[in-house]
């Protein structure tokens, strides 16, 4: 307590500093998962990549990300068994933010896509076990996060098989493939739409102050979504196209048209990523704030500082602009050949996947579920157009990476005891 009294804007301060450095990290790796497959396509340049993503990135963080806020920083441990020490919870949070944000750099250098779900909830555990004991972790929730970590790259990628298949079947194997294309394509512009604006009227507009209720956010969310089915109809017909082009030529034009969508997706994608993964830099942090707020009390319940969200917001921009583009590489060109109607498969899967957990509060890994998006659209083309090689690789980053969070947390965490 004394601790706390003394230092608690000192504290505050290291917190937010190491949020920001957490959230660097989380722009600078998993800015892949938003763009990687946009820039890998060929639609987007890493520049363009980066500018919708700084929008998108900081919208989804500020306006949809305090649902899955509270997972993160109430549901991995049991703050019940800290509040006898309290001060023991303040130092491990921040000591976790410094580990993940440390590994998420080191693994963005080497162009490792890794979960930053994985480095966070590690660093937890680990500052958690050796101050308070295993019994300090809720073992059942953390099992619910671990097994979302299997599921949701399944279910990303069987979406995308299932998406990609189908535009395979109603535009690619058409006699008229281009024809086919501005008939299909705005529906896939509807989908990406309606999820997108689902999320945000569901669950961000609430913590601006406004509240709409379960029928009418359908109906509103139908409504964007018509509209942007209508806009992508408008700008497909304005592509100059020569229909009398042989059937090679009729392939590449409908890719253009699927350039339009993949633009869609990236911002779905990127706002998707930015409500669910700004948890993993502010969970922490808020939780600090709350405990110097309240003079040391350990409470289940704590409104989120106004400053916290738009901190994870520029954290996440600043990262991805300045070393994002060293895992884009990897996503975007190492697993398997991406084309625009290939990438819009992968985009738009993990971006449904993501923005339904992110409303049901489970923070899941976005790198592990585009991952599984981009192995089922190469699946769809069989085995052989995946590249095992890599695909082994980022696996073993996977695995590297909880121990390492953890690992790197209870070493910082005996460096601020000592500090302070």
């Amino acid at each position: 307590m004394e601790i706390i009294a003394n230092y608690g804007t000192i504290l505050v301060a290291i917190a937010a500093v190491f949020g920001f450095v957490m959230a660097w990290g989380i722009g600078a790796n998993d800015v892949a998962n938003a763009m990687g497959t946009s820039v890998g396509s060929g639609v987007l340049t890493i520049k363009r990549a980066v500018l919708i993503a700084m929008i998108f990135e900081f919208s989804g963080a500020y306006l949809a990300g305090g649902e899955v806020t509270n997972t993160v920083r109430q549901g991995i441990i049991n703050p019940a068994l800290f509040a006898k020490d309290p001060h023991i919870m303040v130092f491990g949070m921040i000591a976790a933010l410094l580990a993940a944000g440390t590994w998420l750099l080191i693994a963005s250098y080497k162009g490792w896509p890794v979960s930053t779900t994985h480095s966070i909830v590690g660093a937890i555990i680990g500052f958690a076990c050796v101050t308070a004991g295993p019994q300090t972790v809720e073992w059942s929730k953390l099992s619910g996060i671990i097994g979302s970590w299997i599921i949701t790259p399944i279910i990303a990628g069987v979406i995308a098989y299932l998406l990609f298949t189908s535009a395979q079947l109603l535009i690619f194997k058409h006699e008229n493939p281009i024809l086919a294309a501005k008939r299909y394509v705005p529906g896939y512009m509807f989908l990406a739409g309606f999820v997108l604006s689902l999320v945000t009227i569901k669950k961000g507009l609430s913590h601006v102050g406004l509240n709409v209720g379960d029928i009418q956010g359908y109906l509103l969310a139908i409504a964007i979504g018509l509209v942007i089915a209508l806009a992508g109809r408008l700008l497909i017909n304005r592509l100059h196209i020569d229909p009398h082009a042989d059937q090679q030529m009729h392939y590449t034009n409908v890719e253009k048209i699927f350039g339009i969508l993949m633009i869609m997706t990236a911002c779905s994608m990127a706002f998707a990523h930015g409500s669910n993964d700004v948890a993993n830099a502010i969970g922490p942090l808020a939780a600090v704030v709350s405990i110097i707020a309240h003079g040391g009390v350990i409470g289940t319940q704590a409104q989120i500082a106004w400053w916290i969200l738009p901190l994870g917001g520029l954290g996440i921009v600043a990262g991805l602009a300045i070393l994002g583009h060293h895992v884009i590489a990897t996503v975007g060109k190492g697993i398997t050949h991406l084309t625009p109607s290939r990438g819009f498969a992968a985009e738009l899967s993990a971006a449904t996947t993501v923005v339904i957990a992110s409303g049901t509060g489970l923070p899941i890994s976005t790198t592990q579920t585009l991952v599984g998006a981009i192995l089922g659209v190469g699946m769809a083309r069989g085995i052989g157009a995946l590249n095992l090689g890599i695909v082994r690789k980022i696996v073993v980053s996977w695995v590297i990476t909880l121990p390492a969070g953890a690992v790197f947390a209870i070493v910082f965490y005996y460096i601020l005891r000592a500090c302070f």
